[in-house]
């Protein structure tokens, strides 16, 4: 069992779910509705829990009543959030989400009013307990700050950052980081024209970093050492998508740790992802 520290946001998702994705000025009934904790980090955090990992969390919090819901999500799954940031002003960051029946795609609008996570808090952490850390790639110039201070002060502690938003800057994060775990949306917004393009080209400039990319229903691709692996997703019938990139997420980091060779690690985040969407939430998700 490793020890990870997961340094990111958690929201609220509100989940609407509909029979299809409604046009613009339609008027359409709500099948269900459902409150869940959510956010990158703590996603993967949670699936890493599952996968038999102690994981910490790293973020802020605003003292209001959602935060509850958050809280006890967390403890529910036995992640740690003693290093967490408390505010007094603020909301919770909130996901509205319309969840589609017919195609199991999930549309987001998000809301956020609630300070990031700050290098002053992060460098209060005792590091040397952990063996893994795993960042969100948002929030920049805090996060490379973070990710600097762990290289310096625990240089053989391996670090993965995911790579979701084509955001301002967020190629300096990249120096540090032993893992990379993209999107398809970022590859898309850097010219790719396809996964095994976007693997490769990032695998020449960083040469010594595993570079991977999930790419949606299809698949997912990666690179080390310009050596590039493919593995074709699970043929299922999809009823949620919502987190599956941090199911993925976790299942590399999961297999990475066990040093797994790079193509069962994408076999393994892949199968792990499909059984994910094929039901709702994160919850009974493990290595069986």
């Amino acid at each position: 069992m490793a020890k990870i520290l997961c340094t990111g946001i958690a929201t609220l998702d509100i989940i609407n779910e509909v029979a299809c994705y409604p046009d613009e000025d339609d008027e359409i009934r709500i099948l269900a509705q459902e409150k869940r904790r959510g956010g990158n980090a703590t996603n993967t955090a949670v699936v890493l829990s599952q996968l038999g990992h102690q994981c910490f969390w790293a973020g802020t919090l605003v003292n209001e009543s959602d935060r509850q819901t958050i809280l006890s999500d967390l403890e529910y799954y036995q992640i740690n959030y003693d290093n967490c940031q408390f505010l007094e002003h603020g909301k919770i960051p909130t996901s509205y989400i319309t969840l589609s029946q017919d195609t199991g795609s999930r549309t987001i609008s998000h809301y956020r009013d609630l300070p990031e996570y700050t290098f002053d808090a992060f460098k209060k952490i005792n590091l040397h307990s952990f063996d893994w850390f795993h960042f969100e790639g948002r929030n920049i110039e805090q996060t490379q700050q973070m990710i600097h201070w762990c290289k310096q002060h625990c240089p053989d502690t391996p670090i993965s950052v995911e790579i979701e938003k084509p955001r301002d800057l967020i190629v300096k994060l990249f120096k540090f980081a032993d893992i990379m775990l993209f999107s398809k949306q970022y590859a898309l917004s850097r010219a790719a024209t396809s996964v095994k393009d976007f693997c490769q080209r990032l695998s020449a400039q960083y040469p010594d970093k595993t570079i991977s990319c999930a790419w949606g229903s299809s698949g997912a691709g990666a690179s080390f050492k310009q050596q590039y692996y493919w593995q074709t997703a699970l043929k299922i019938k999809t009823v949620d998508t919502l987190a599956a990139g941090d199911v993925f997420n976790a299942g590399m980091i999961d297999q990475q740790l066990r040093q797994s060779h790079l193509k069962k690690c994408l076999e393994f985040a892949c199968q792990l992802a499909g059984k994910k969407c094929t039901q709702k939430g994160i919850a009974d998700l493990s290595a069986k």
